[in-house]
């Protein structure tokens, strides 16, 4: 069930998780790379331009480049190819970009634990060894990987690592695996089920499967998942997801017998995520409409084989995000006369909301999420970003808050109410994910998995800022640096930003953030609003018409770094991706002036068609829609393609994006960097890095990503003017 709402949560945000992730260099090396010292010109590649208006409410907007929506025809083929020939020629003429990438792939070269579950009397857990381009489930007998061996490598999928594994549940008997895989990073999967004993699959194989999960019946005879009908031949990246549909497979027979096991045809844009609860007895639908936090909740008796589907909340009136149940009370987090979260209780037997009774009220600190594990409900907080963990009695009595090895990120404590061990992964801007058991009795903490990585943890410090925004509004904002950093205005920043799908941004480590950092760069993240580090009434405040806020928050940081010295326009860059390079793509096209380089990753770049394609509908419930006459205003003045002035001096560009993209469709990216070559003036460069074989950004494999974040920190060391001192590893 949590998985469910995690996928619906992240449609939009694998993009910015992976710009936060991917790594960079540090050998021992000085050098200065000044832009004036640039030969000749770049000789873009021609974008033709087509004879395309439409008319928005009266308003007529010219689309030239609408041709490029279209990656299957021989003209976009061959601009892609013709645009991806003068990016990699820039890149392949930075001298020190082989270097980057050597040093980067010493640096990845570290262990990536996933967190331990316990099923069936067995443990699985997924590990990297380093270099893998995709981690590998194991099982064993304790949660150690010395006792462990190989259930699923991915890596055998596929020579060139672009199969991934994207979700996985194992059987209450823990004899079967069902598993979902991803093929070049496209959002469809298709799931299988293994023996868990053998190693080997079984026949089953189920198709057109996207953002769902699995889950198994008691009986360990199937479960349920969610899929769409297959699309219409030739247009599968591109076509709308509509009517989700809810089915039982029962293993050993073909998808063509699945149970459906409920939809909706009166309403296309509702989606199903299927559970089944610990004891049981009922099947959980937790019913969402786009990617809104608001959500339904259905339930049915599944000891009775005639049950009825019952609709226990019906109104998208608030998150609802189920927690656990006993016997025929549910509990739930919710966001209800709570923006900031609070734990419930619903008797199904009483369902009335006169009824509905409160466990955990609200507090100060946002409530993220809750686990039902050994008895305790487990509540995860956000206290400014940065993770509290709080256990509770069943009453909602405070047992205890668990002690964190320091102040950063948390996640997992998931398990079952008869269980008294857990497992977390902790993490922070300069600490590795490390994994930990967690004693619910006791409520001790046991290190078991740590990586060794090859820098100095101890050179570099994170503070938190805040600062006001245009309307006044205090913004937090993480800063790590190296140790002893002068504030002279000189350092080269990295300014990255989301803000919004009520995503949150957390400390997390990643090989690229401690490269930058020894590069002599500064790392600064703010917590914008339209995220969900303050509740929903944060994220409420950067939606639809109040969009304009997470720019304005992004430009105020970027504005108070250069006002505090640590940079200056001309050594600061700008990243994001996904909705992130939504925020990149509006904020350099307001503010060309602030920046010195921007970095939109994936971006939406084009409001006024982005629901248009595949899921792009369900952003709705954040952009607002064009096909409303208020909102088609306020996405039509900040939309990045429509906003872009012949003869503006833009900052240095490198777009990214992927021919596989069937969330934000690539379309974005290419009309936008065709738009922006056209407007632009200076000899900056503005280029787009089209990565093949790949998608969205969840799954890709680590070579890939290797070879990105190399060309991304060659391009900034070149356009941000950077003279870097690398220490000796």
């Amino acid at each position: 069930m949590l998985k469910r709402r995690a996928w619906l949560r992240s449609l939009l945000a694998s993009a910015a998780a992976l710009a936060l992730t991917a790594p960079l260099p540090l050998f021992a090396q000085s050098f200065s790379n000044p832009m004036k010292a640039s030969k000749s010109p770049i000789a873009y590649p021609p974008s033709k331009k087509v004879e395309q208006v439409d008319d928005y409410h009266g308003v007529k907007v010219a689309d030239p480049y609408r041709w490029l929506e279209d990656a299957d025809t021989e003209d976009t083929k061959a601009w892609i190819e013709a645009q991806n020939k003068v990016t990699f020629a820039f890149l392949e003429s930075i001298p020190e970009r082989a270097r980057i990438r050597e040093r980067l792939t010493k640096l990845w070269n570290y262990e990536k634990f996933g967190v331990p579950f316990r099923e069936g009397g067995k443990y699985f857990f997924t590990l990297n060894n380093g270099l893998q381009n995709q981690s590998v489930l194991y099982v064993g007998d304790g949660p150690d990987d010395a006792q462990a061996r190989v259930l699923l490598d991915p890596n055998k999928l596929s020579a060139d690592g672009t199969v991934a594994l994207t979700s996985y549940a194992v059987s209450d008997d823990g004899k079967l695996l069902a598993y979902g895989l991803a093929t070049a990073g496209s959002d469809w999967n298709e799931w299988r089920v293994r023996d868990i004993a053998t190693g080997e699959d079984l026949p089953d194989r189920l198709q057109w499967v996207k953002f769902s999960g699995a889950s198994w019946t008691k009986d360990s005879k199937g479960f349920f998942y969610s899929r769409y009908d297959e699309p219409k031949e030739g247009n599968l990246l591109q076509s709308t997801n509509y009517y989700q549909k809810l089915y039982y497979h029962r293993v050993g027979t073909p998808q063509s017998e699945d149970q459906l096991a409920y939809e909706r045809k009166d309403r296309k844009e509702w989606g199903f995520g299927g559970y089944v609860t610990d004891d049981g007895r009922y099947l959980g639908i937790v019913v969402t409409m786009g990617t809104s936090p608001k959500n339904l909740f259905f339930y049915k008796d599944l000891t009775q084989p005639d049950a009825p589907v019952v609709e226990l909340i019906r109104d998208f009136i608030a998150d609802f995000t189920p927690v656990g149940n006993i016997g025929t009370t549910f509990y739930f987090r919710t966001d209800w006369e709570a923006p900031r979260g609070r734990l419930i209780a619903i008797d199904a037997t009483r369902p009335e909301p006169a009824n509905w009774r409160e466990i955990i009220p609200q507090s100060q600190d946002t409530l993220e999420g809750v686990r039902y594990v050994g008895g305790q409900f487990i509540a995860l907080y956000l206290a400014d970003a940065k993770t509290r963990v709080k256990a509770f009695t069943t009453d909602g009595k405070l047992v205890r808050e668990a002690a964190l090895p320091g102040i950063g990120t948390a996640v997992g404590f998931g398990g079952k109410p008869t269980e008294t061990e857990t497992f977390y992964a902790f993490t922070s801007f300069t600490q590795p994910t490390s994994i930990y058991r967690y004693d619910v009795e006791t409520g001790k903490s046991a290190l078991i998995k740590q990586p060794k990585v090859t820098f100095n943890p101890a050179d570099y410090e994170t503070r938190q800022v805040f600062y006001a925004s245009k309307d006044g509004t205090r913004i937090p904002m993480f800063i790590t640096h190296r140790k002893g950093l002068k504030r002279d205005g000189k350092n080269p920043t990295l300014l990255y930003g989301y803000g919004g799908f009520n995503i949150s941004l957390t400390p997390a480590f990643s090989p690229a953030r401690i490269a930058w950092l020894e590069m002599g760069g500064v790392l600064a993240i703010p917590n914008l609003r339209g995220g969900g580090e303050y509740g929903e009434a944060w994220h409420q405040a950067g939606t639809k018409l109040k969009k304009q806020n997470v720019f304005d928050d992004f430009i105020a940081a970027a504005e108070w770094l250069i006002r505090e010295k640590y940079t200056t326009p001309a050594k600061l860059a700008i990243q994001g991706g996904s909705n992130g390079g939504l925020l990149v793509g509006a904020c350099m096209t307001q503010r060309p002036e602030l920046f010195g380089a921007a970095l939109p990753a994936v971006g939406v770049m084009d409001m006024l068609r982005f629901n248009k394609f595949t899921i792009g509908w369900a952003w709705e419930s954040d952009y607002g829609s064009p096909q409303n006459p208020e909102e088609f205003k306020a996405l039509y003045a900040y939309s990045p393609l429509h906003n872009l002035k012949p003869g503006t001096r833009y900052p240095a560009t490198l777009i990214t994006t992927a021919d596989h993209d069937d969330r934000v469709v690539p379309a974005h990216s290419f009309k936008f960097a065709a738009a922006l070559q056209a407007a632009r003036a200076g000899d900056a460069p503005t280029l787009i890095r089209i990565e093949t074989k790949a998608g969205h950004g969840a799954g890709k494999p680590t070579a890939k990503l290797i070879e990105e974040a190399a060309d991304i920190w060659a391009f900034l060391v070149k356009t941000l003017e950077m003279k870097v001192t690398f220490p000796r590893s």
